[in-house]
């Protein structure tokens, strides 16, 4: 989908917003250590898709924890927003940084395959 320069600039000042109240405003252990990886935000402004990534050990519980505090960081963002509407939160995991980790490893693995096979044909 392409996007506006102006919706581009709400998707990135939602994020911003989303990710400082993560930080200083909620204080949840479980959503220590999670990164907002984007922020989709309907034109009307009413919905906001929230990319998040964390620990693959961690996704059912940091779920649990933006479910429980949805309401509350809605309410923040909006006290630091200045549109008409405060968007619908929807937290969606970004399992990209995860698949990006392991076809990072997958290719080193390769590499280091290659590279001991090539010294062993040296040495022949």
């Amino acid at each position: 989908m392409k996007q506006s320069s102006s919706n581009r600039r709400v998707n990135e000042q939602a994020r911003e917003v989303i990710s400082e109240i993560l930080l200083f405003e909620i204080s949840d252990p479980r959503l220590d250590m999670v990164t907002i990886t984007g922020v989709e935000v309907s034109y009307d402004r009413s919905v906001a898709n929230v990319y998040y990534s964390t620990e693959p050990s961690r996704y059912t519980e940091v779920a649990q924890a933006f479910n429980a505090a949805a309401g509350r960081i809605r309410s923040l963002m909006a006290k630091k927003l200045s549109w008409r509407v405060a968007p619908e939160l929807r937290f969606h995991l970004d399992k990209s940084v995860d698949n990006a980790e392991r076809i990072a490893q997958a290719l080193n693995a390769d590499a280091e395959r290659n590279s001991s096979s090539s010294e062993d044909t040296e040495e022949d």
